[in-house]
């Protein structure tokens, strides 16, 4: 596909044009969604907006809500920020990977990272779930929960992994596809716009992270989610490949995923979904080993040369400027 979009476009233009390429992506998945509905549990396009309004009321709701949320991702946060991308006349691996690779135990620390991270992490989304507003804000705190509570009984409702095949299908609808899709439209083309847009790399990817968590619309886990996406973005800014983010995304989820199955085999106790902060000897523990592995890994990152052609593209912007 030749690029039919001059590159030089204004960072905000591009960000236009990412909505409205996601937005195609939208429609097209709807229309493959429609035909796969009939075509797998011969639910009709009339029927499928009621299944989908109340899947609980539906015997296939659960994994007619799979199949929307996994085809919805994959156009609309994959192909479509892929096709963005070549239109704007750019090879995607180039203009995701400012770097050469990095070594894989760099990106399997920054998954591991994630982890670690978790008890320290249990402190803020503790604090999130349980704050309370003004009572001037009384209505929209009492929308947000209304919110949080709908969005929770969905997710128990899609998230039920009981055997290997339902933890598989869980781990690729909701680990691997949004860990790609939302690396692409977040890390690798929203920050890198904004970052253009204002020439300061923490605005980008804390602006970036906001609107992450914004997008999930789930207030009383805003912070945290923010919080991590922000970290995602300084992985992607240090290490300069976009599969760094990705990794780190999908163990996140994938995590997620792994210990609800174990919780639900009744193979452990501890419930992963809880909003309870773990105890103080632990988030201890979780600070230091993070801090640490952040510090190393952006050390080691930095040490990671740039590829020839961005060291020609970042002294062209510099002359530019």
């Amino acid at each position: 596909m030749k690029g039919f979009i001059s590159k030089d476009q204004h960072p905000l233009l591009v960000l236009l044009l990412l909505l409205v390429f996601m937005s195609g992506g939208y429609f097209v998945a709807m229309a493959v969604i429609s035909t796969l509905a009939s075509w797998i549990f011969g639910i009709s396009i009339f029927e499928l907006a009621t299944v989908a309004t109340n899947p609980a009321g539906h015997p296939q709701g659960p994994a007619v809500m799979l199949l929307l949320q996994g085809v919805l991702q994959f156009f609309a946060f994959i192909l479509a920020p892929l096709f963005l991308l070549l239109a704007l006349n750019y090879k995607p691996g180039d203009y995701l990977n400012r770097k050469v690779r990095s070594p894989w135990l760099l990106v399997l620390l920054s998954g591991l990272l994630i982890v670690f991270i978790m008890p320290a992490n249990s402190v803020i989304i503790n604090w999130n779930a349980t704050m309370n507003f003004p009572d001037f804000m009384a209505g929209f705190e009492a929308w947000a929960r209304a919110q949080e509570d709908q969005l929770a009984e969905l997710t128990k409702l899609i998230t039920r992994f009981e055997t290997v095949p339902q933890l598989l299908v869980g781990l690729l609808v909701f680990a691997v596809v949004p860990a790609i899709g939302e690396e692409l439209v977040f890390r690798g083309i929203t920050q890198r716009q904004i970052f253009r847009w204002f020439g300061n790399i923490h605005v980008a990817i804390w602006v970036t992270g906001i609107i992450f968590a914004a997008i999930h619309v789930q207030f009383f886990g805003f912070l945290p989610r923010a919080i991590l996406g922000a970290l995602f973005g300084y992985l992607y800014f240090w290490s300069g490949r976009i599969i760094v983010p990705i990794v780190a995304h999908f163990v996140n989820n994938g995590f997620t995923v792994f210990m609800l199955y174990l919780h639900q085999t009744r193979t452990i106790e501890a419930d992963i979904e809880s909003t309870e902060a773990m105890p103080f000897y632990t988030v201890a523990l979780s600070v230091l080993i993070s801090v640490g592995l952040i510090y190393f890994l952006y050390q080691r990152f930095n040490q990671v040369p740039l590829r020839q052609q961005s060291i020609a593209e970042e002294a062209g912007a510099e002359r530019l400027q």
